[in-house]
């Protein structure tokens, strides 16, 4: 008799780009691609392209929630990804949701697109610190993203240690603060972690690539490291090899021409089979 077999499942949390770069569709791929089958809740619609976001509707809360339980009673995820969550009835619904939950939750704190878009309202800011990053195995801010979370400005590595222990404050497991958006040679992404003798960080260097197709990347790491996780990495493996993937993506997608303004990456530049396993 042959066994049952099973894929690794991550459910994403997040809302839809209609001009498939970022959010549910960057995190379909990512997932896709690194041999993952990805599971969705959708929190809004976007009317967006490479230039900016036009327009966005919320889902109902009850229907986010609805969404989030459907997949979880039924394909089990090993892990969670949350993404944009639009405003304050939503984190609430979702924090609600996922309430006990046991499995690893990545969440990246999706506040402004890379147009400049408000994409997470004032005051689902707060909400989202309370209620959420106690329930976080890991936070991904951006530099903005981590500003506005902690109230600080971030221009010194001891600005960046500060911040973090403020987040940390609030429960949450592990930050990645994300260093796109700073100018020089080369981006560094950090990995602040609490051990014993106290908050530890781990810095992750990668070459400056010349493109203007970045849109979607915060989306596409923090998906690619639930990926990794939901294979069986630990977490500094998976922010390892999540980091190298997202620097290929953007590095093969780099001379690519789709629309005006910010262009995708190439998530798909070296596909991974399904993953496959034996359920016990």
């Amino acid at each position: 008799m042959s066994s049952i077999k099973t894929y690794p499942v991550v459910l994403s949390i997040a809302g839809s780009d209609s001009s498939g770069g970022a959010g549910i569709q960057a995190d379909l791929k990512t997932l896709s691609a690194l041999g993952v089958y990805c599971a969705t809740a959708i929190t809004a619609l976007t009317a967006q392209n490479t230039l900016g976001v036009h327009a966005q509707l919320a889902v109902a809360p009850q229907m986010v929630s609805d969404q989030i339980k459907a997949v979880i009673h039924d394909l089990h995820p090993l892990c969670i990804k949350i993404g944009m969550l639009s405003n304050a009835d939503i984190v609430d619904a979702v924090a609600q949701t996922l309430d006990g939950c046991s499995v690893p939750i990545i969440l990246d704190p999706v506040v402004v697109s890379t147009s400049g878009h408000r994409l997470l309202s004032l005051d689902a800011v707060e909400l989202l610190k309370q209620r959420l990053l106690p329930m976080s195995t890991l936070l991904t801010p951006n530099i903005p993203e981590m500003e506005a979370l902690s109230g600080m400005s971030l221009s010194s590595l001891d600005d960046k240690l500060r911040a973090a222990r403020s987040l940390f404050d609030f429960g949450v497991e592990a930050i990645l603060l994300k260093g796109g958006h700073e100018d020089g040679d080369t981006k560094c992404d950090i990995l602040f972690t609490r051990t014993e003798s106290g908050l530890q960080h781990k810095i992750f260097e990668a070459k400056t690539i010349a493109t203007r197709n970045t849109h979607g990347t915060g989306c596409t790491l923090s998906s690619a490291i639930a990926a990794y996780i939901a294979r069986g990495s630990d977490l500094h493996e998976a922010v390892a090899l999540a980091k190298e993937y997202v620097t290929e993506a953007i590095l093969s997608g780099s001379r690519v021409r789709l629309g005006e303004g910010f262009g995708p990456v190439n998530h798909g530049f070296n596909p991974k089979p399904m993953m496959i396993y034996d359920v016990e």
